[in-house]
């Protein structure tokens, strides 16, 4: 997968998040988000399995946190609520958790 193509999807699982499970007492699933990114263009292409690593990356980077796994489906929480933040470089509107640092996660450039 190009990494363009794993930004852009990275880009949607957070945008899904501050649109649907923006709350830090919420418990949510990856396959609940999945089904949300299914219904979009570029993952129509994409099975449950492939969502591991941006679910990794997204904990990586303080965003969300794991709560208990069953076979595919992982339940998650939130570590800050996300806000809604339009970076001054790539004029991007980009959603970030507000423990997350802040550097914008289209272009790497600090906030």
């Amino acid at each position: 997968m190009s990494n363009v193509l794993s930004t852009t999807i990275l880009l949607n699982i957070r945008k899904i998040i501050y649109d649907k499970f923006n709350d830090t007492s919420l418990r949510f699933t990856n396959d609940e988000i999945f089904e949300i990114l299914k219904t979009q263009e570029m993952g129509k292409s994409l099975t449950i399995d492939d969502m591991k690593p941006f679910f990794d990356k997204l904990h990586q980077d303080g965003l969300l946190r794991p709560i208990a796994q069953n076979f595919t489906t992982q339940w998650l929480k939130l570590f800050g609520e996300v806000e809604k933040i339009n970076c001054n470089s790539c004029k991007n509107e980009i959603h970030i958790g507000k423990l997350e640092e802040r550097v914008c996660p289209s272009c790497k450039i600090i906030i």
